[in-house]
This record gives structure tokens, C-alpha cells and sequence, in this order.
């Protein structure tokens, strides 16, 4: 089974999508099986981190500003790929650090993640994007 996401972002974000995964599952009614997920694009991530407290995503947020910040600060000198604006590097060096690809075993239907986990697209761009995200459900 195979199905693509579309996310819309607006600037750099977490963006849960945890349960619009866990509905295809339940409509398809999948039984055991693997789930994988990957993001079509080069400046975006993937990521499962907490989803209780959203002062986690703000400081996941941060420090990938600090390892990274745009491309007009001063400590960021050294990059030429500059065509698409000053976060167009930074988001991409924030991707080659974050995954772009997640697998998620699942078991009578419903993902096994812990209870405070989520599925997020990490937004790295400050322009508005539409993301897709390709899903696959292997069975066992």
C-alpha cells in the first residue's frame, strides 16, 4: 500500500501529521507490518519527538537555528549556494542533520510509538511550502 501526504507549511515549524497516518492505517485495515515514510523534498525533514509539551518543537527549533542560522549572518560567510534566499543552505545542511526518512513498525493496525511521540514534518524554509510526504505500508 502506497499513499502520499501533503503538508502546507508556513515558515519554519513542527508539523504534526501523527494522526492523518494513523487514519490511513485504519481505513486501509492493515494488520502487522512496517511503515515507512519519506519526504520529497531537499529542505525539510522528518522527525518522531515528543508531542505533549510543544515547547519541545520551539527549542528543537532553536537549536537548529544556532547550528545553522541563515546565510546573512556573519558566522555563515563561507556559503556560496545562495540563489534561493539566505535560509535556502542552512535548511539544507538542517536536513542532511535531521532524518528525511522514518519506519515505524506497526501491530494490529496502529503504529508503535510511545505515548508521548508524534510524526512531524520539520519545516526549515521561512516561504510558505507545499510538502509531500510518500507512505508505505509493508505487510509482514
Amino acid at each position: 500500500m502506497i499513499t502520499e501526504f501533503s503538508i502546507d507549511t508556513h515558515g519554519p515549524a513542527c508539523h504534526e501529521f501523527t494522526r492523518d497516518v494513523a487514519d490511513w492505517l485504519t481505513r486501509a485495515k492493515v494488520g502487522d507490518g512496517l511503515l515507512t515514510l519519506m519526504v520529497r523534498h531537499t529542505s525539510c525533514s522528518l522527525l518522531i519527538q515528543e508531542n505533549a509539551d510543544p515547547d519541545v518543537q520551539v527549542d528543537l527549533l532553536a537549536w537548529l537555528d544556532r547550528v545553522a542560522p541563515p546565510a546573512d549572518h556573519p558566522s555563515m560567510g563561507w556559503i556560496t549556494h545562495r540563489y534561493e534566499g539566505p535560509d535556502d543552505m542552512p535548511a539544507h545542511l538542517k536536513a542532511a542533520v535531521l532524518p528525511v526518512s522514518l519506519q515505524v513498525p506497526v501491530a494490529q493496525g496502529r503504529m508503535s510509538l510511545g505515548r508521548w511521540q508524534g510524526i512531524y514534518l520539520v519545516e526549515h524554509r521561512r516561504a510558505p511550502h507545499s510538502r509531500q510526504v510518500a507512505a508505505m505500508f509493508q505487510p509482514l
